[in-house]
């Protein structure tokens, strides 16, 4: 979705490409493309359908806001391909200094559904931060977006694919439902498992915060990080 004259909304041409084994490569590849021009990507992950934008992109951050109609206090979070990947986005101060029970944690339950709050890098977006001073990061377990995010080399924003405060979506055709004309790619993998959101864990200070169970279990988090 873009806008055109004098506040016009007009509607993208979406792109809808289906997932098989065959064709992968190809479906990746264009998904990268759309990203890097600052296109919208759904896409589904080893929990629900994300949306995906390219993180340093900020017209493309505030157009992502605008059709999720998410409120703006929320920082919108992201994926990576691994954990060297980090320092694109997270304070350096932090990194250099992490404390041993956030990087427990990050051995444990990384590649998984898991999303750690940590002191975000100056510079980056404030639609990606949300003015917050964090970011919300996870590395997916083994599905597409893990693929994407390898594939991309850099972080992709994974804000679930709906309107804020509606469900999540778990089909392609749902995405569709939501955002018709609103996003430029649809990469259809078929219904994603019937599952709880992924589990976010503040990790910015010294103690570990779960700010939402999800996925990974509250206990789990306790246990690995004491």
């Amino acid at each position: 979705m873009v806008v055109g004259g004098r506040g016009r909304v007009r509607k993208t041409q979406m792109i809808s490409l289906a997932l098989n084994k065959d064709k992968i490569d190809d479906v990746i590849s264009k998904a990268v493309e759309i990203l890097r021009n600052g296109g919208i990507v759904a896409y589904p992950t080893e929990t629900f359908y994300a949306l995906g934008v390219k993180f340093d992109l900020p017209r493309s951050l505030k157009r992502l806001y605008e059709l999720k109609k998410r409120p703006r206090r929320k920082a919108m979070p992201v994926i990576i391909d691994s954990r060297a990947t980090l320092s694109e986005i997270v304070s350096p101060e932090w990194l250099a200094h992490a404390p041993q029970s956030a990087l427990s944690i990050m051995d444990r339950f990384w590649p998984g559904p898991l999303t750690l709050l940590i002191p975000a890098r100056k510079g980056l977006p404030e639609n990606l931060t949300a003015g917050t001073d964090m970011v919300a990061v996870r590395m997916p377990g083994e599905s597409f977006a893990l693929c994407l995010a390898q594939h991309a080399g850099f972080p992709i924003t994974a804000t679930s694919a709906n309107l804020s405060g509606a469900p999540p979506s778990d089909t392609a055709e749902m995405v569709i439902r939501y955002f018709d004309g609103g996003v430029d790619l649809v990469v259809n993998g078929g219904r994603t498992p019937d599952r709880l959101p992924s589990t976010i864990v503040d990790v910015s200070g010294g103690m570990v915060i779960i700010v939402r169970e999800g996925m990974i279990r509250r206990d789990e988090i306790e246990r690995c990080a004491s």
